[in-house]
């Protein structure tokens, strides 16, 4: 019964530390990084906003990841880089409201493996005043803030874990 109870509590607090980020977006989709592909197409039908992951799926030792400046992106050199990625299968974390820009250091930056995406601040709750003419309005579907989702998910663990020990 003690087992139980713990193992509910940890999942309550995984769940609130790490289950309610924001969203993934693979670079390139399911075309993965690689050569020839138009990340800038890619990057402009995405938004990017705080919280966010990118994750770059490739073969590993055959391609890696750099974060670099614009001049580095620009010029196709890793000198100077923040960050680099050889794993295969990365998850990197857009912590800051800024454009961030990625590249190939293996040479096939020149081949198109490069992305530059812009990442915005996380949109500010609706005011009550914004949220109740949302909700009198029929044609507008206001959407569930961030807090409303937390509060969903850690009230369904809870209930979770209710039932579970009751059992």
């Amino acid at each position: 019964m003690w087992k139980a109870s713990s193992m509910c509590v940890l999942v309550m607090l995984m769940l609130m530390v790490y289950g309610v980020g924001g969203t993934d977006h693979i670079v390139g989709a399911n075309r993965g990084w690689n050569p020839g592909i138009n990340y800038t197409l890619w990057s402009n039908n995405h938004t990017f906003y705080v919280g966010d992951l990118i994750s770059f799926r490739y073969q590993k030792n055959q391609y890696n990841v750099f974060e670099v400046n614009q001049t580095g992106y620009d010029n196709c050199t890793t000198e100077g880089a923040f960050g680099n990625w050889s794993k295969g299968k990365d998850f990197i974390p857009l912590n800051m409201a800024k454009r961030y820009y990625f590249i190939c250091g293996y040479g096939q930056c020149f081949n198109g493996m490069k992305v530059s995406v812009l990442v915005h601040p996380l949109p500010s709750p609706p005011s009550q005043s914004q949220s109740s003419a949302n909700h009198s309005s029929h044609n507008s579907a206001a959407p569930l803030t961030f807090q409303s989702h937390l509060h969903s998910l850690i009230l369904s663990s809870a209930l979770f874990c209710f039932a579970w020990n009751w059992i």
